[in-house]
């Protein structure tokens, strides 16, 4: 029986309603009492799917505003050959390359879960962090890129209206943030050493920054009222988790997303950060040519 058909502010082409179902067949999926317990597997892949989809939705953001100022002429010169406008270009630049090599070494582990125990307790661990980081950057994100199309970026006849829409869904499906952050903190107490293990193994592969955060992470959730700073551990973990992943890739940004991220004090905007001489190559990774 539908009860409503849900008039929602973005992800339009895929309906959304809420049902009661009366009467209907149904078999119990695992044991009675643990329907949690049971749908958490699922829940962790679909978190994953959110995480994979934000990112995908930054990279079409800045291949959109990226090829818009390509086209642009202001003042006789394209659009981004305006320094203001290559160090926002550049600064997101930066963070897709951390949200793909973040949710694509996530996307790995998976893969590879079953056969090593290693990669399981990461995926238990860095799924909630990578959904937490990726899906509540992407509103932001799309924002700043609409904002480098002007006045086009906000009508309907181009697509970043229609991403910026889209954008906040990944953030709510699957726990919102504080159920991210609160999961983090579950899985710290539910398996304390492989939980240790994994951020102590980040820390390894993301060099010696990587390991001062990490050090920085366990003693915070070892600390006094965890639940008071979830979010604060759940976005260092994430940085963390995203350094280590382009670390693992070779990504020639890993110093850079390093200093910016993680060692400097953050921006509020886009374009604030000072990237140095990684504009220019950074630009030339998204759209060659």
């Amino acid at each position: 029986r539908f009860q409503r058909l849900k008039d929602k502010l973005g992800n339009r082409s895929n309906a959304s309603s809420e049902v009661e179902f009366h009467g209907a067949y149904a078999e119990r999926l695992g044991e009675e009492g643990q329907g949690v317990r049971t749908i958490i597997e699922m829940v962790q892949w679909t978190r994953l799917d959110c995480a994979v989809a934000s990112a995908g939705l930054m990279r079409f953001g800045l291949a959109n505003a990226l090829h818009h100022a390509r086209h642009r002429l202001t003042f006789q010169r394209r659009l981004v050959d305006q320094p203001a406008m290559r160090a926002v270009l550049a600064d997101l630049a930066l963070e897709v390359e951390a949200a793909t090599a973040l949710v694509f070494r996530l996307a790995s582990a998976f893969e590879r879960a079953a056969a090593a125990p290693a990669e399981a307790a990461l995926t238990r661990l860095v799924t909630p962090v990578a959904k937490y980081l990726v899906c509540k950057t992407a509103p932001g994100f799309l924002c700043e890129a609409l904002e480098c199309l002007g006045g086009n970026g906000y009508v309907e006849e181009l697509p970043l209206a229609r991403a910026y829409r889209e954008a906040p869904v990944n953030a709510v499906w699957e726990g919102s943030g504080n159920v991210m952050a609160l999961d983090v903190l579950r899985a710290a107490t539910r398996d304390p050493a492989a939980v240790a293990g994994v951020i102590e193994g980040l820390g390894k592969v993301a060099g010696e920054l990587g390991a001062r955060i990490a050090t920085i992470v366990t003693a915070d959730l070892l600390g006094n009222e965890p639940e008071r700073h979830a979010r604060r551990i759940t976005e260092r973990l994430a940085r963390l988790a995203a350094l280590a992943a382009l670390a693992e890739a070779k990504n020639p940004f890993v110093e850079v997303y390093a200093t910016t991220r993680l060692l400097d004090e953050p921006h509020a905007t886009y374009g604030a950060t000072d990237l140095g001489e990684a504009t220019d190559s950074l630009l030339d990774r998204v759209l060659p040519g």
